[in-house]
Formats: structure tokens, sequence, C-alpha cells
């Protein structure tokens, strides 16, 4: 039988395959099921990374509007977050050691100093100032693994430190 004589589907445009608007259809439902799962992994996991024992808690806003930051409480201290423009703006007069610890590496800022993995800081220590007052700066692009970082830094005696999240 040539496809002349047959009939197209209703609603199917002229030349289009029989079942092509059903398997587009399917694939549409398919991409929006994987994107559900996808936000619902990422919060899930999001979550889960803020936990951690003491659970890391954002606190209010530094005091002064002309300061710098939020102060984020950790365990056994604080650290200050910071965003991308105001980082910006610290890096014209630079007092800190700038460590990129987003893992995999995707690019730096201008001006790091060190590249260390959030979850290689504690073995790679020696790389750090040894002034266990000196300030250190962590950033990364989401901000999840350098409040990681941060955390990490408190741990091992870091008294100040910074984290960003990059743009």
């Amino acid at each position: 039988m040539s496809s002349k004589g047959r009939r197209q589907p209703a609603g199917a445009a002229e030349g289009e395959p029989p079942g092509m608007r059903a398997q587009i259809g399917l694939l549409i439902v398919a991409i929006v099921l994987v994107s559900v799962v996808v936000i619902i992994a990422d919060a899930v996991f999001g979550a889960i990374a803020n936990q951690g024992g003491g659970s890391v808690q954002t606190a209010t806003p530094v005091a002064s509007p002309s300061q710098l930051g939020v102060v984020i409480q950790g365990r056994g201290g604080h650290w200050t977050d910071v965003s991308p423009d105001q980082l910006a703006q610290m890096l014209g007069h630079e007092d800190f050691t700038l460590v990129n610890v987003k893992t995999p590496y995707v690019g730096e800022i201008d001006g790091t100093d060190l590249y260390i993995p959030y979850d290689q800081l504690a073995a790679r220590v020696a790389e750090l100032p040894s002034d266990e007052t000196a300030k250190i700066l962590v950033y990364c692009r989401s901000g999840v693994q350098s409040a990681q970082a941060a955390q990490t830094l408190l741990d091992l005696g870091t008294r100040t430190s910074g984290t960003s999240t990059a743009a």
C-alpha cells in the first residue's frame, strides 16, 4: 500500500511520521521528571552538607552596614561570608590569603594565592599561612564548598577566615 492511500492521524502535520507527537510528549515528560529529581537531590544534598554535627547557621548581618559580610556561626567559632561584589572590593586592599576550594577545578579569580580543594584542606594545612591569626578567604562557585572549607579551618584552629561565593 502506498503512502498516498494512508490517512494522517488527526492533528499530525503533513509528512510527520505516525506517533511523533507522542514521542515528543514522552520526551518532554521525561525531561520535566529528571529536572524535578535534580532539584530535589540538590536541595537534599545541600541540606546534608550544611548539617555536619553542630550545623552551620547563618547569623544576622554584621552590625554596621559599612562592614563587609554576614557572620556565620560554626562549630568552635565563626567566619564572615562575603558576596562576590564585596570580594571585588576587598581585592583592592588585600590583607588575606585567597584560596580557591572549588572542586573540580573550573578556573580561579585573578589574585588567587592557592588552589586547595575543600576536602583536602586538612591534609594540606602546611600550605596555609602558619600564623593562626592570618586571614584566609576561601571561595567556590556556590558557597557550599567554601562553607565546608571555613568550618575545616575552624576545626584546624584558624581563628580568622572568610568565605565567598564566586560568580
